[in-house]
């Protein structure tokens, strides 16, 4: 399996070199044969018909000769209109092999007849054994070249098959600057991120499991004093903690919801003052500021107002001011309570999902899901979210949004 795409690549360069020895060696031949011989010894023939003086005196016609057969290697003869030879050159070794004579016709009824042997002489050796050590030669230098392009494939497919059997750490070399190089980056782009989301989805369980005992066993007390004791708190008191499950079920759907980059609702034009004013009413708030219209998600965009309100509430302090306002193309909605604040190292951190500070016990609570899934919907509007610590006391989050009709608007 590993080594079927090193054969199949190898064999492909040594059928190619095969076929274009072969084409050239055809075309040699074709280039060489008897009609192309013969038109290049008829053209020198012409030539020796040309050097010759157009005295029909033997002596002169026989230098001539002389000349031209010691310079050429050829067998030359002049003959008269009846056949009687006027002069002849015979080279001193006798040619190997001679081709058919060529016959030029002279004025006064004379010819010239030429013979020659073919250009290139006799093929020296076995051209089948020239083309088998050219490429036997040519298979040497292929094969490590071949060899490096497929032990990067092979690195590769080790690397997808470890990280396809749970190994989601594992990552493929990058070698090069080629497409194989791409495919690698690529691979452990995506590897890397995958691993980041099962990661998030591991601790997210695992922090919900445990966010899920408090109010479940709570649920399970009350429902044991309440068949001893009916009364109207035990009630309330069950029902209060059904609601926390039932809230805290709803945000890990929707955390893991957005955390999948799938298909989103269709965006709408929405007024963020009018939207953050009818959350901050339900919980008996008012909201200042400028009316500014944002692209958006209404129910992501509801909860996202919610959430920032119900912090404040449970973990600031009052007055809680709520307000509108745009800077640098974008819509800003600050959320500021006056209660103890949040410590400047604290400040990314409690947008983790569950993350607990350090000093709050079981009983003080965490952040939950709600600032995580903050940043998520803001994230997934093509915004922002960030926390910060006035001077003067309390926590602010301020969460940016592109405006309506902007190039950067989500969508």
């Amino acid at each position: 399996m590993g080594r079927r795409l090193f054969f199949k690549i190898y064999l492909t360069v040594l059928g190619s070199i095969a076929i274009l020895a072969l084409t050239g060696i055809a075309a040699m031949a074709l280039l060489l044969g008897s009609g192309g011989e013969r038109g290049f010894f008829s053209e020198r023939a012409v030539l020796f018909a040309a050097a010759l003086p157009e005295s029909a005196d033997p002596a002169a016609l026989q230098a001539a000769l002389d000349r031209l057969g010691a310079a050429s290697g050829a067998e030359l003869a002049v003959l008269a209109a009846d056949g009687a030879t006027l002069a002849r050159f015979e080279p001193p070794t006798p040619l190997a092999r001679p081709l058919e004579p060529v016959t030029i016709a002279l004025p006064e009824g004379r010819t010239l007849t030429v013979r020659l042997e073919p250009p290139f002489g006799p093929p020296r050796g076995n051209p089948l054994l020239l083309l088998v050590v050219v490429s036997g030669l040519v298979a040497l230098i292929a094969w490590p070249v071949v060899r490096h392009l497929t032990r990067r494939l092979e690195h590769l497919r080790q690397s997808v098959e470890a990280w396809g059997g749970g190994d989601l750490a594992v990552r493929a070399p990058v070698e090069g600057r080629d497409e194989i190089a791409v495919v690698a980056t690529s691979f452990n782009h995506a590897a890397a991120r995958v691993e980041t989301l099962i990661a998030a989805n591991r601790a997210l369980l695992a922090n919900a499991s445990h966010e899920l005992r408090s109010p479940l066993a709570r649920l399970r007390l009350g429902v044991e004093l309440f068949e001893s004791d009916p009364a109207a708190a035990r009630r309330a008191e069950i029902y209060r903690n059904l609601d926390e499950l039932d809230a805290l079920v709803g945000e890990i759907l929707l955390s893991s919801r957005l955390s999948h980059a799938g298909p989103s609702a269709p965006l709408q034009r929405l007024d963020l003052l009018a939207l953050a004013a009818e959350e901050a009413a339900r919980a008996g708030l008012a909201v200042t500021g400028s009316s500014l219209d944002v692209r958006g998600d209404h129910h992501l965009l509801h909860q996202l107002v919610r959430n920032l309100i119900q912090n404040a509430q449970r973990h600031g302090a009052p007055p809680i001011e709520i307000t509108v306002s745009s800077a640098a193309g974008h819509a800003e909605l600050t959320v500021r309570d006056h209660g103890p604040g949040i410590a400047p190292e604290d400040g990314e951190r409690v947008f983790e999902p569950f993350y607990r500070p350090g000093g709050h016990g079981e009983a003080a609570g965490g952040w939950g899901l709600g600032l995580a899934l903050v940043r998520q919907i803001a994230e997934r509007h093509g915004g922002t979210v960030r926390c910060e610590t006035p001077q003067t006391g309390g926590a602010r989050f301020v969460v940016s949004l592109p405006m309506a009709g902007d190039a950067g608007e989500a969508g």
